[in-house]
Order: structure tokens, then C-alpha cells, then sequence
């Protein structure tokens, strides 16, 4: 289809028009941007849209005198700052015109869509002590502020779970006061103080990596059992009484109440240890007696047992185990002297040795002279060692002996070559300053089948 001359000349009319009134619209715009803002323009945050120079001032000048900045809170709950409280005034002072200035009436197609917020620093002017009173009056500065806490964790019959942080609805001071400054400066007609950052918030949420690696951790210590042997019976450690022991610091870092784990291990200590504790002892004469005091039995090393426990919780480690004693006894039995022992009654001043149940030797001894107050103490002991050619020394005497077997400080069963006689009364006015003599041929036998650690049994019927 062809176009006719006519068409072509209709059509270049049209298009010379179009772009005539185009061009007419342009310069009738730019002829208004001459003397207004570009459309979308504002001065710290007031709108001076399509507005002149005059119209502009007139604009902010009337905002600024109903300005009041609205604070919007944690809960729904809203205060406010009014510019006449603070003695806010405008001070443009013909910066409005220099903005204006720099938006070029005949680039105003581009302008429009790159237009921006103008800024100036000192567009008012307010005092700042009012201000600063201002703020000290909110209410969400007074003394009903709930503090922020960081994620807690709580113990279960399933283990640890996490207790939610509390944000609460403290308020940082120095962060509120700088954001209404800026505000205020700005123009601004509210700011949120959860996004302004005005708030105290918990270092660790439940969502933090370290409440999740904390509360693993936790339930690790918790799931870890630790079964004690004392023999025929057992102690069970586990996260029951474990987790009354963990604390939890600011860090979220885990750490052991070594008075709480002291206080496990000197329940353990009072129910099995037995140096010192009464015992029922059945005398060779089958009297049916109880011995207490001295140093023989079994003796946890509490401060040494503390440290391997909280050692193998923190390793995670489930096993079963002796404690560790600082001495030991023979057996776990009620009785834990067992069937090797001396037994000395002080009374009858007589003294026999078992070994595996059989009598090794026996015979009469003297003991401490009760007159002189050096009674040999009553007692189960150990023996502590045992050593041939010995000299035995105290305050007035100088003692050389044969076979020298101490089980209580510096009292021991010794011969004494000074005797010519044993047993009877003699111990209650002349007897030993405390050691158990013996005729040479007993206390022989005695050193030759004894070993050291053997129970000493020291009575009075």
C-alpha cells in the first residue's frame, strides 16, 4: 500500500506539532522550575514540593512552630517531645534559596527522578538544657525499667532446655538522647526506639550459636555417669545431682561449684570412710567390744578426688571407678580389719598376732603408765613401718632396741631387754611412756611374719 504525497505531508504536520507543543511544555516547566522546588523535593525531611522560595520558608517555618517528635517504645507505648518545650525555633536564615540554586530549572526531567532530601545541620535552633529535661521527664526512663537478661537454661528430667532472654525495656540514655538530636535536626516526626538502637539489649538470645553450643555442652556434662565401687556396694553419680554443680557466667561459659562437688565428696568420705569410727570387734577372749579412734581404715583424699571428678565430667567420660584414697583399708566389709591383725587389751596387758585368721605368736606385754598419764591410747591404727636396731629417744631417756614396729605417732611395739617381766599391773605404775614393750622372743616373732599397713587393735576391757 502506497502513501500518497498528501498522507506524508499530513503526517510530517502532525509530528512537527507534537514536537512544538512538546517543546512548549519543556520551556512552560522549566519556566516554572525557575522560581519553584522540583517536584519530590524536601528540606530535612519537610516537603517543599513544587513550592517557591517564599512558599517554602513559609511551609517549615509553620511545621516547625507545631513540630512535636512522637517516640515510639517497646509494648505499643508512645511519648512525645513538642518543640515549644524545648524552644525550638527555624533558622534557615536564606538557605532555602541556596537549594534552590542548585536545582537548574532546565534539567528538570532528570532532577526529578535524582531529587534527594536536602540536608543542612543548623536548619533549627533549641535549647539544650530544656531538651536534656525533656528527656529525663519520659516515662520510659523511670524507675519501673525491667532489665535486659541474657538466655538462662533450666534443668529437666530430660535434660537442659533454654529459658527465653528477656529484652525487657531499659533504655540507653546516651542512644536516646543522640537520636533525638538527630531527629529534631533532621526534621524527622517519630522515630522508633527499637530501630533507632536505643534500647539495652541481652548479649545472648536463644537463637545465638553459643546458648545452643552452651546448652550441648551442659547436656553433655549432665548425660555423663560416674559408678563408684566400695566393695560389695556402689555410689551412682549422674546429671541428678551433677547439674546442681553447674553454673552458667555472663559468657555463657560453663563452669564447676567446686564447693557444691566438695560437698558430694564429703558425703561420700562420711558414709565410707573409717579411720577414727567406731568398729565391733570380737576379742580373742570372744567379747564382743567397739574400738574407736586411730589412723587405720580407708581415708578418701577429698581435695585430689574433687579434681578427677570434675576432670572426668568435663571429658565426658561415663566409667566406673575407686575413689582415690590417701590410705586404704583391708576390706570394705562391715568389719574392714579383716583377718590379719594385732590385737593388744591393755587391760590384761596381752598381745596376739593373726595372720589370715591363724595365731602367730602371743604373750604379755606392759603398756603406758597410766599413773604417769601416758596410757597408750585406745585404737584401731596401721602399721607404719618396721626397722631393725633402732634407738628410741625421748625427754630423759635414750632406748637402743632390736625390732622397732611404730603404729601411732612415736608408740610402737618394741622389745624391752630392760624388762625381766611382763604383764599383770605393772603398766599402771610403771609402764612405757606410751609403746607396747615386749619380751625379745614375741616382738621377734611379731617383726619376722608383720607387714607394714597391718591393723593395730588397742583396747581396754
Amino acid at each position: 500500500m502506497e502513501i500518497s504525497k498528501n498522507q506524508c505531508s499530513k503526517l510530517l504536520v502532525g509530528i512537527i506539532i507534537s514536537l512544538c507543543t512538546l517543546i512548549g511544555i519543556y520551556f512552560w516547566i522549566s519556566i516554572f522550575f525557575i522560581n519553584h522546588f522540583y517536584f519530590g523535593s524536601t528540606i530535612n525531611c519537610f516537603n517543599v514540593s513544587g513550592r517557591t522560595v517564599e512558599q517554602a520558608d513559609e511551609q517549615i517555618s509553620s511545621e516547625i512552630d507545631s513540630y512535636s517528635l512522637k517516640l515510639e517504645e517497646r509494648g505499643g507505648e508512645a511519648e512525645q517531645i513538642n518543640g515549644n518545650d524545648i524552644d525550638l525555633k527555624y533558622n534557615l536564615d536564606g538557605k532555602i534559596q541556596s537549594f534552590k540554586d542548585k536545582q537548574k530549572p532546565f534539567a528538570w526531567i532528570p532532577g526529578i527522578f535524582t531529587s534527594k532530601d536536602s540536608k543542612s545541620s543548623d536548619i533549627v535552633n533549641y535549647n539544650e538544657n530544656l531538651l536534656k529535661k525533656s528527656v529525663d521527664k519520659l516515662s520510659c526512663l523511670d524507675n519501673n525499667t525491667v532489665e535486659p537478661k541474657n538466655v538462662s537454661f533450666k534443668y529437666t528430667d530430660k535434660g537442659y532446655e533454654i529459658v527465653d532472654e528477656v529484652y525487657g525495656n531499659k533504655i540507653n540514655k546516651d542512644a536516646l538522647y543522640q537520636s533525638i538530636k538527630n531527629a529534631i535536626s533532621n526534621g524527622e516526626k517519630a522515630i522508633n526506639l527499637e530501630s533507632a538502637n536505643c534500647y539495652e539489649n541481652p548479649k545472648y538470645t536463644s537463637k545465638s550459636k553459643e546458648a545452643i553450643d552452651t546448652k550441648n555442652l551442659l547436656n553433655d556434662y549432665v548425660n555423663t555417669t560416674i559408678t563408684y565401687n566400695f566393695g560389695d556396694k556402689t555410689e551412682v553419680l549422674n546429671g541428678a545431682t551433677i547439674n546442681n554443680w553447674l553454673q552458667v557466667d555472663d559468657d555463657l561459659g560453663v563452669t564447676f561449684d567446686e564447693k557444691e562437688v566438695k560437698k558430694y565428696v564429703d558425703t561420700l568420705a562420711s558414709n565410707y570412710n573409717t579411720v577414727g569410727k567406731p568398729r565391733d570387734f570380737v576379742t580373742t577372749a570372744g567379747l564382743k567390744i567397739k574400738v574407736s579412734g586411730g589412723t587405720y581404715g580407708w581415708e578418701i583424699n577429698k581435695s585430689e578426688e574433687v579434681k578427677d571428678l570434675i576432670s572426668l565430667i568435663k571429658d565426658k567420660k561415663s566409667t566406673t571407678k575407686e575413689p582415690i584414697y590417701s590410705q586404704k583399708g583391708i576390706s570394705h566389709d562391715l568389719n574392714d580389719i579383716g583377718n590379719t591383725y594385732v590385737e593388744i587389751n591393755m587391760t590384761r596387758q596381752h598381745l596376739w598376732f593373726y595372720k589370715n585368721g591363724s595365731l602367730v605368736t602371743d604373750g604379755p606385754v606392759v603398756t603406758g603408765n597410766v599413773s604417769g598419764g601416758c596410757g597408750t591410747p585406745a585404737g584401731v591404727y596401721k602399721l607404719n613401718y618396721k626397722e631393725r636396731n633402732a634407738t628410741l629417744k625421748g625427754q630423759g631417756y635414750s632406748s637402743p632396741v632390736s625390732y622397732w614396729m611404730p603404729f601411732n605417732g612415736g608408740i610402737g611395739i618394741h622389745d624391752a631387754n630392760w624388762r625381766s617381766v611382763f604383764g599383770g599391773n605393772i603398766y599402771r605404775t610403771s609402764g612405757s611412756h606410751g609403746c607396747v614393750n615386749s619380751p625379745y622372743s614375741l616382738a621377734q616373732s611379731v617383726y619376722q611374719s608383720i607387714d607394714e599397713g597391718t591393723p593395730i587393735v588397742c583396747y581396754y576391757e
